[in-house]
């Protein structure tokens, strides 16, 4: 009986350890998905930001 209630720990440590590292992969595969919809519109604000702020002070100094 005591065996048995051993195996079972560890039977449920494996489960909480697969589990938590099914829950970690889920949320790494949402993040990705956020910035892969997500990256054309960031590069475009990115590259509009570089532009404005390497042209402003070169008309300033014009």
């Amino acid at each position: 009986m005591a065996g048995s209630i051993i195996r079972m720990a560890a039977i449920d440590k494996m489960v909480d350890n697969i589990r938590y590292k099914g829950q970690i992969l889920a949320r790494t595969n949402k993040v990705d998905s956020a910035i892969s919809s997500s990256g054309l519109v960031g590069f475009a604000a990115g590259l509009v930001l570089a532009l404005v702020l390497i042209l402003v002070p070169v008309l300033v100094l014009l």
